[in-house]
Parts: C-alpha cells; sequence; structure tokens
C-alpha cells in the first residue's frame, strides 16, 4: 500500500479539524476545539485502481503570535490550505504559508481549500480573486465541513496530484 502524507494548513478557526472530521468520520460537529501542536488521522483510498493511505496531519492555526511549525512538514507529500471564505483575511494568511513553504522545502502538490461555503452570503472572498489566484496556478476548491460538499472532491484531488507527481 502506498502511503502519503499531507498536512492542512491555515489560519485558526477556518475549519481544518470540521474538514478532516467529515472527511475520515463522515461527521460534523458545531463545537469548536482549537488544535494545539498537531492531530493525526489517516484514511484509506482509491485512487486511479490504487489503494492509497492518505495519513493526514491536522496543523494548528497560524496568527500574529503563532507560525507554522516547519519541522512538522518533513516528509510531506501534499498539503491543503485552508481558508474561511467568510473572513478574507485568511486567505491572507494561506498565501503567506504557502509563500514560506515554497521557500523552505522542494515543491510538494497543493489546493486551497475555501471553507464556509454553505456561508456563502457572508463570504468576503469574491469569485474575481479566486480566478485571479487560478490564473496563477492555484487549484482553488470551495467546500463546507457542515454540509460535505467539495470535502471528499478536495482530498481526492490532493492524493491524484501527489500520485501524478
Amino acid at each position: 500500500m502506498i502511503r502519503k502524507k499531507i498536512c492542512l494548513l491555515g489560519a485558526f478557526a477556518v475549519g481544518k479539524t470540521s474538514l478532516v472530521a467529515r472527511f475520515v468520520k463522515t461527521i460534523y460537529s458545531d463545537q469548536y476545539h482549537t488544535t494545539v501542536g498537531v492531530k493525526v488521522d489517516k484514511k484509506t483510498v482509491m485512487i486511479e485502481g490504487r489503494e492509497i493511505s492518505l495519513i493526514i496531519w491536522d496543523m494548528a492555526g497560524e496568527d500574529e503570535f503563532q507560525k507554522l511549525e516547519l519541522a512538522y512538514l518533513r516528509g510531506l507529500s501534499g498539503y491543503l490550505l485552508v481558508a474561511d471564505g467568510t473572513r478574507r483575511s485568511t486567505l491572507e494568511i494561506a498565501r503567506g504559508i504557502q509563500q514560506r513553504i515554497s521557500e523552505m522545502i522542494d515543491p510538494s502538490p497543493f489546493l486551497l481549500i475555501l471553507n464556509k461555503s454553505d456561508m456563502a452570503i457572508n463570504w468576503e472572498i469574491d469569485d474575481e480573486t479566486i480566478a485571479g489566484m487560478e490564473k496563477t496556478g492555484w487549484q482553488v476548491i470551495k467546500t463546507s465541513a457542515r454540509t460535505g460538499q467539495g470535502v471528499e472532491e478536495a482530498f481526492t484531488t490532493l492524493a491524484r496530484k501527489i500520485l501524478n507527481n
């Protein structure tokens, strides 16, 4: 079996833990729990006829006081940058994380996840911004950990990119 380590990275309260719970256990909870350090889960998926075990590292959120622990990225095969569509500032944090990663480690496949699509009426990230990011080569997927929309697609798309890398 193929094993690949992926990380979920982003600001605090963007829904990283909820996305992992939705993907791995198909559950959702409205209760917010801050991740301290890293939480590891795993799920096996079939991609292009091959079984792949995703070792999923749910990293603590980043803000002005706490930065990403780059040592946690050792052995990384790919990553999901997660931003909250209702808070534009989380997109800027995701961009900053990606910039630092690209300067520190070999290029790895990644996707930008814009979470909380079920709250689209409150979104601060517009379609023009998304289109601009896609023009620069970023792949963007809108998700909702609450409804499950786009969650499976995000993880399997990243797994496919890793296998084809």
